[in-house]
């Protein structure tokens, strides 16, 4: 029963993934959402056998049916991402019993999931953090965790989260950070509530300063490059939001016995 558990998991974050690559086409574009999927290149509506995630790309060999043009890596790459993603989060929270508490946290593991992709792509891409994107996320985020975490829990961990990216824009005059990151950082508050919120800060931090390091010592970037803090942060979020007790108990270990 569990590995059809698992079927069903995959195939729906395929779906997701397919959701994902064509709504962040649509928003760099300035498109509806809504509408029948189109090659990017030739316009062409795409048919429903030619639309299905991850199959149709090897199907296809890789071009539109029509103009022949390659189609982007990053469709079956997102689309398999996403479905390892969901299923690593299923199997995170999952814990044998199909109640309402458990069912509603998987739900909401999801949702948080599939609003940090979106985040991390765009972000590692274009170096934006859209508000049409954040708000949503905030709203959702803000009305799922009332149901795992108090009103004030939530509002400390939002105001201490976007606080710090606040205080950064200020004293740097928005040149370290923009307010699309002071946004960000209210929603990863909302994501993982006090205290949780200062692991992903760390986590996140920490992963961008070796990244970044690695890239300036092989030359492909410098020290005034810009940086996508919100593809790191994201993955910050992600780690926390199914591992977080974990961590936390890993460190307190390190510290009372020293190792």
């Amino acid at each position: 029963m569990i590995y059809f558990f698992y079927f069903i998991v995959i195939l729906l974050g395929l779906i997701i993934g397919s959701f994902i690559n064509c709504l962040i086409y649509r928003l760099k574009n300035k498109q509806a959402i809504t509408g029948r999927s189109f090659c990017p290149q030739c316009k062409k509506q795409i048919n429903w056998y030619d639309n299905i995630p991850l199959l149709s790309y090897f199907l296809l060999r890789a071009k539109c049916r029509w103009c022949r043009k390659k189609i982007s890596l990053q469709y079956p790459l997102v689309e398999l991402i996403t479905a390892m993603l969901f299923l690593i989060v299923f199997i995170a929270t999952y814990n044998l019993q199909l109640t309402t508490y458990n069912l509603l946290l998987i739900l909401r593991n999801w949702t948080f999931t599939a609003f940090l992709i979106i985040i991390f792509i765009y972000d590692f891409k274009y170096y934006l953090i859209l508000d049409k994107i954040i708000i949503p996320a905030i709203i959702i985020a803000f009305i799922f965790n009332l149901f795992f975490y108090n009103l004030l829990n939530l509002l400390l961990a939002a105001l201490i989260a976007g606080g710090f990216f606040f205080l950064q824009f200020i004293v740097s005059r928005g040149q370290w950070i923009g307010g699309g990151d002071i946004r960000l950082g209210i929603l990863i508050g909302l994501m993982l509530g006090w205290p949780n919120i200062l692991v992903a800060l760390v986590i996140s931090y920490v992963l961008g300063s070796i990244i970044g390091l690695g890239l300036i010592i092989t030359k492909r970037a410098t020290m005034k490059s810009t940086v996508p803090l919100g593809a790191f942060l994201s993955i910050g979020t992600f780690i926390s939001l199914l591992w977080v007790d974990k961590i936390i108990e890993w460190y307190l270990n390190i510290n009372l016995y020293g190792f």
